[in-house]
């Protein structure tokens, strides 16, 4: 690792109110005529000669006298534009030029919020390799929203983001248990961390078995929060690199491997949003962080390791790590029976293929939690899918050789088969969900450059108050 800080934490804020900030307006096509009309006559043929129509993220800046901004039109566009293209509004205004802004009227809530959330994550800048011009549009909080509440999520994304975003050679387990420290220092969290050859003593021997042939000792992270209520453990898929180890990964399948650790950063950027909003729960946070190389020790083809709960797995492809590594953890987390059980893993290609890139697809057998992760997703414009833990398909992760084998051939099912195998150590947590996450934006997209990007965490976030009542 380089010596190269971190930097701090971008903050994702509004600004204060500002006396003669330039106010938006936010029109639907259907009242664009009847705004119109609302408008002085040189605004609104400036308007018409531009042929603003309030379609979605349609700007028309209107000038005063002096030349400079005096009121900006931001289209709002349709209910079905605003489901095909999230946040568009907000990053609308983020592009705005160099002012102070205000939004003079804002829809219903559900879309309020998303508007000024859209703003928030549009400030986003990854500079810790290069400088980025800051977004020049300064938005004052809009009314009647929890302000404070969407810096807290924003904020907590721009985490997830940095920690994805940075590449192996700085965010290796070490960086990773260091950043997962300075969130404990945060919000005086306990952490416990178990590396290397320690790992075998506190019977964690699948972390130790992937992670060994690093230079970067294998480890467990352990981080606890909060003293009352319901319990929730998050479990982070920490591998942070992978090359595939001895089934060695093809040059273009190992380009985004910084990204694999994924799951980690996912979970660490919701336990972000759950300690600074102060939620009245107990948090556990476990990670295991390794990197998955190649060298003389490295675990093998063929070879049969046993989990911490004494099942046997015939390793039939080191390049299916990820499950091995969680398998311990969640072995550990479900000792403690916390009332939810969550793991979130960039686990296989099978769920790309399956829903694409910008959804998060998770398992459950709770309908409850299903429900409502499902609807908060919706609300909070976070898309999830469900994906089942299809029993039926139990026999194919079953070699015969061993209780369990890590990548079962024939290629169908392949999002499901992990899951079923990760659902294997999860007992008995009575509600578990696991999320296959990609937890990167492959292009460009309102308030979602491309690179490192929270899935499924607002979801769960919005969710957590309803399915941990307690």
């Amino acid at each position: 690792m380089r010596d190269l800080p971190m930097g701090a934490l971008m903050p994702l804020a509004f600004s204060a109110p500002v006396d003669g900030a330039i106010p938006i307006l936010l029109i639907a096509p259907e009242a664009c005529d009847d705004a119109m009309t609302n408008l002085p006559d040189n605004a609104a043929a400036w308007a018409k000669f531009h042929r603003f129509s309030g379609g979605l993220g349609e700007v028309c800046v209107l000038p005063g006298p002096a030349g400079g901004p005096e009121t900006v039109l931001i289209g709002l566009g349709g209910a079905e534009d605003r489901a095909r293209q999230r946040f568009a509004i907000g990053a609308a205004i983020a592009r705005l030029p160099e002012g102070d802004y205000r939004i003079e009227t804002l829809p219903d809530a559900a879309d309020a919020e998303e508007i000024a959330l859209g703003y928030l994550l549009s400030l986003y800048r990854f500079d810790r390799y290069r400088a980025q011009s800051p977004a020049s549009a300064r938005l004052a909080a809009p009314e009647g929203l929890d302000a404070a509440r969407l810096e807290r999520i924003a904020t907590a994304e721009a985490m997830t983001r940095d920690l994805v975003n940075t590449p192996a050679e700085d965010m290796g387990p070490d960086a990773l248990e260091a950043a997962l420290r300075d969130l404990a220092a945060e919000f005086g969290a306990e952490v416990h961390a178990t590396h290397g050859d320690s790992l075998l003593d506190a019977n964690l021997p699948l972390i130790h078995t992937v992670g060994r042939a690093s230079d970067e000792a294998p480890r467990l992270l352990d981080m606890t929060w909060g003293d009352g209520g319901p319990s929730l453990t998050l479990v982070g898929k920490g591998v942070c690199f992978d090359t595939g180890g001895l089934n060695l990964k093809p040059g273009a399948s190992m380009a985004l491997m910084k990204k694999d650790m994924g799951g980690a950063a996912n979970v660490l950027g919701l336990a972000r949003m759950i300690m600074s909003e102060g939620l009245k729960l107990r948090l556990r946070v476990l990670i295991p962080a390794v990197e998955n190389a190649v060298s003389g020790n490295a675990f093998r083809p063929g070879d049969i390791s046993t989990a911490r709960n004494g099942m046997t797995v015939e390793i039939n492809n080191t390049d299916a790590e990820g499950r091995l590594v969680l398998a311990d953890a969640l072995c550990l987390a479900a000792e403690d029976n916390p009332d939810l059980l969550i793991s979130m893993a960039t686990l296989t290609g099978a769920a790309r293929v399956a829903v694409g890139p910008d959804i998060a697809p998770f398992f459950t057998d709770d309908e409850g939690l299903a429900a409502a992760l499902s609807r908060c997703a919706v609300e909070v414009a976070d898309p999830v899918w469900r994906l089942p833990f299809h029993t039926p398909y139990e026999a194919m992760i079953e070699p015969g050789i061993a209780d369990l084998d890590n990548a079962p051939k024939g290629g169908m099912a392949g999002a499901i088969t992990a899951a079923l195998f990760l659902r294997r150590f999860a007992a008995p947590a009575p509600r578990y969900a696991h999320f296959d996450i990609y937890a990167w934006q492959p292009s460009a997209a309102p308030a979602r450059p491309k690179g490192g990007v929270g899935q499924g965490i607002r979801a769960l976030f919005e969710a957590l108050p309803e399915v941990l009542q307690p």
